[in-house]
This record gives structure tokens, C-alpha cells and sequence, in this order.
């Protein structure tokens, strides 16, 4: 059985919902700071409570037989990591020391890491790939930076086995509509752009026109979210298996600048969306574009959403039908 922490967020009920239908049994723990409880399938387990209640996780562990930890509870807004780093160190970074040591007490020595391309900061070089030097710039990117430090040395001294799956912009929902993206405030482009076409919003601000790229706007990679859930999968599969602790970069490989979201939103939607031209956001770099080949060729991760339209078009199937 997986314990899957933060599994009511976006990307963490995503992946449960995978592992359901591909066979695995999972109990969920989450604190609903951000998640959703409808968002867990009916039947799965699951517990409301913090991944640093070392009580909690202890009866948790003495419940149900877990042989296997996938670990998304984390903060994830950069902007406040910045405003509040006490917050972020606190919950990600600290909060994942206690799980690690329960997972030791109780002999559980498999976890697959949600970590996050943040941790390599303004790029030197695109496409990013693993060995890319790891700067993070702002307290989010660092708390993700010091639980791989820690895992390293976890694995080195007490044998426990992760992978550290390092995502870049995850985006799109379940084809059929049964979750989404839903987050309070909401920060990433693709729904803040879908909400301006369902009438939600009045326009969607373009921070920055004036960056070295074809359109003045930032490139970014855009990652489904079930391709994200089956890499996750994959990585669990590989050590289970026996394979040994990694590092793997998960992106498209393609990069659409942020007139290119809205335009392709509006191709999707048939509708017309306003923009509003602004003033660059701090420590946001021109463009990020990952590498994904060492995850396809060791993890044989076969990406299904290869075009920004299709993962548009789930996303616009879930905004007109939203249940949360």
C-alpha cells in the first residue's frame, strides 16, 4: 500500500486517482490547507492531518501496511515563500524530516519526492537537464532543494531508496472531468486565462513584454498532469524493482511563450480573451524549457500530451464543469 501525502491537492489527487485505476492501493493524508476533499475517489482512505504530526504518522504506519511513501504535501507559492520563508522551511523542508524519520522507525525505505525545477533557479543553459546547476532563488525553490540534500544523505546512511522528480509547469485535468485545478488564489497561467473566457474574470495580466524572446513574453514548459501521475507511478515501479535512488527532470521539451497560452486558449475556447500589458515580475528568467530524456530512457516515461491544445482543452473541459 502508498501513502500518499497531499493527495486532495491538484497534482497529488491526480496521482491517486492513476494508481487507483492501475491497480495500487493507496491511503491518502492531507491537512486541506489547499486541498479538496472531493477530490480523493470514494473508497480511498483518508486522513486529515499534517505530514509533521510524528503521532499521527505513527498510528498511520501501525494501521496499514505501507511499503511505500509518494510525498506531494508541500507550499508551493513563490511569492510567499519569499514574504514568509519560516512558513515554507517549516512545512516542506522540516515537516519531510519527520516523515523520513517515521518512515525509518517503521521500516519503510521507498519514497518518490515531488520537487520542482525552482530548485535550479535562473537557468545558465536551456534545455534544462539533471546536471544543470542547482541555485534556487527564492525560499520555495530552496526548502525543495534541502529535502534532496537530505535524501541523499538518508539514502547514503540509512538505505532509504527515493526518487526526486523535478516538474516544470504542471497543467491540464482528468479528460474526464472528474478533478481539476482549483486553487485559492489561483497563480498559474493556464486557469487564470481559462477564467477570463468563462466570464470569471476580466482579463489576464501579461507580466512582462520586453523579455529576449519571439514575443517579448516568457516561455515556459507545460507538463500534463497525468503524464506527470505516470511518471510518478514509473518512478515507484524502478524502485520497487531495486533500482537505486535518482533525480529526473519532467517537462514537454517544448517551450510556449505567454501570448502563445492566451492565443492558444482562445483557439480552444472560441472566445475572445483580454490581456493586460504590465511591469516584469521579480526572478522571473526568460525561459525554462526542461530535458526529459534520462526520464523517458531510464523510466520508459511516454508523455501522451505532447501539444499545448490538447492539455488546453482538458483544462477548458474541467473549468465549464468544475465540481470544486
Amino acid at each position: 500500500m502508498i501513502l500518499v501525502t497531499g493527495g486532495a491537492g491538484y497534482i497529488g489527487s491526480h496521482y491517486v486517482l492513476y494508481a487507483r485505476e492501475h491497480g495500487d492501493e493507496v491511503v491518502v493524508l492531507d491537512d486541506l490547507i489547499y486541498g479538496h476533499r472531493e477530490a480523493v475517489p470514494e473508497g480511498v482512505p483518508f486522513l486529515e492531518g499534517k505530514t509533521g504530526d510524528r503521532a499521527l504518522l505513527d498510528n498511520l504506519f501501525s494501521r496499514y501496511a505501507i511499503d511505500a511513501v509518494v510525498h506531494f504535501a508541500a507550499f508551493t507559492y513563490v511569492g510567499e515563500s519569499v514574504q514568509e520563508p519560516a512558513k515554507y522551511f517549516a512545512n516542506n523542508t522540516v515537516s519531510t524530516l519527520v516523515l523520513l524519520d517515521a518512515m525509518r522507525a517503521h521500516n519503510i525505505r521507498t519514497i518518490v519526492f515531488s520537487s520542482t525545477a525552482a530548485t535550479y533557479g535562473d537557468p545558465q543553459y536551456v534545455p534544462i537537464d539533471e546536471a544543470h546547476p542547482q541555485n534556487p532563488i527564492n525560499p520555495y525553490g530552496e526548502s525543495k532543494f534541502f529535502v534532496e540534500r537530505i535524501l541523499k544523505d538518508y539514502d547514503t546512511a540509512y538505505g532509504l531508496r527515493f526518487t526526486a522528480l523535478r516538474y516544470f509547469n504542471a497543467a491540464g485535468a482528468d479528460p474526464q472531468g472528474r478533478i481539476g485545478e482549483s486553487h485559492e488564489p489561483e497563480t498559474h497561467i493556464i486557469p487564470i486565462v481559462l477564467q477570463v473566457a468563462a466570464g470569471k474574470r476580466d482579463h489576464v495580466s501579461i507580466f512582462g513584454t520586453d523579455y529576449d524572446t519571439p514575443d517579448g513574453t516568457c516561455i515556459r514548459d507545460y507538463i500534463h498532469i497525468l503524464d506527470l501521475a505516470q511518471a510518478h507511478a514509473l518512478a515507484l515501479d524502478r524502485l520497487r524493482a531495486g533500482g537505486a535512488s535518482a533525480f529526473y527532470n519532467l517537462g514537454s521539451e517544448q517551450g510556449y511563450s505567454v501570448k502563445e497560452v492566451i492565443q492558444t486558449c482562445e483557439q480552444v475556447t472560441g472566445r475572445s480573451i483580454k490581456s493586460v500589458a504590465g511591469p516584469r515580475r521579480a526572478g522571473d528568467p526568460p525561459r525554462l524549457v526542461a530535458s526529459a530524456a534520462k526520464a523517458k530512457a531510464e523510466l520508459g516515461w511516454k508523455p501522451q500530451f505532447q501539444n499545448l491544445p490538447d492539455i488546453v482543452s482538458t483544462a477548458w473541459n474541467w473549468e465549464q464543469h468544475r465540481r470544486f
